[in-house]
């Protein structure tokens, strides 16, 4: 049993969660690749009518091969929201936006009454300590660069693997920047949402409802 054996089991434990005429937020990375084949299936068997917004082209994708119901606007709420996380510190703060999603991730999370994270037990640490990242309208690469120094980061543009700038499906650019040990992940947010240019930044305060550890042995731990 290996921790792929694991995502794709709580992916299926997940869909208990998931009930007819519901508005479901889908989020990006490995965990919410498998919850929406898992969920494609689970809505054909009921015969649910849900709807589902999206995050990343990635899952837009994936939905569309499962013939998912999307919707491209987001409602003042949403019923529930699945995603995954690239840090989770002991107070259940998050980093996210590895895949450069955060924006969108954001705006689903913030408008959803409940929100069910799924990760690998690798993510899960006492402090978050990974880059934050960060993104940019490129017009203001520079001075947001300038501006994290002074409080502390270090940033750099994320690029692609022949050299060139990692662009958002926004259109921004994204600074990965590197504050150390994060011990205070609210006051750091807002500090750098302050700085102009900046259009979201990847630390996430709000506290997931379920959060799922998918661990090695193939098994998942369920922390409410």
């Amino acid at each position: 049993m290996t921790q792929d054996d694991a995502i794709k089991a709580l992916s299926t434990d997940a869909l208990k969660l998931v009930k007819n005429n519901q508005i479901i937020g889908l989020g990006s990375g490995r965990a919410a690749t498998s919850f929406v084949k898992s969920l494609s299936l689970f809505v054909k068997k009921k015969k649910f009518n849900v709807r589902c917004i999206p995050t990343s082209l990635q899952i837009k994708l994936e939905a569309e091969k499962g013939k998912l119901h999307l919707i491209d606007t987001v409602p003042e709420k949403i019923d529930i929201v699945f995603d995954g996380a690239d840090q989770i510190d002991k107070e259940k703060n998050l980093i996210k936006g590895g895949g450069g999603a955060l924006l969108r991730e954001n705006i689903l999370i913030n408008a959803a009454k409940k929100v069910v994270i799924m990760a690998d037990d690798s993510k899960f640490v006492t402090n978050l300590k990974r880059d934050v990242p960060v993104e940019v309208h490129p017009l203001a690469r520079n001075t947001v660069a300038k501006d994290i120094s002074k409080i502390g980061g270090k940033s750099s543009i994320r690029t692609l693997d022949r050299g060139y700038p990692f662009i958002t499906e926004n259109g921004n650019i994204i600074l990965d920047c590197n504050f150390g040990v994060i011990k205070k992940p609210k006051l750091l947010q807002e500090r750098i949402k302050k700085i102009t240019g900046v259009l979201e930044v990847g630390i996430f305060t709000r506290k997931p409802d379920i959060i799922y550890k998918a661990k090695s042995n193939g098994k998942f731990d369920v922390i409410k």
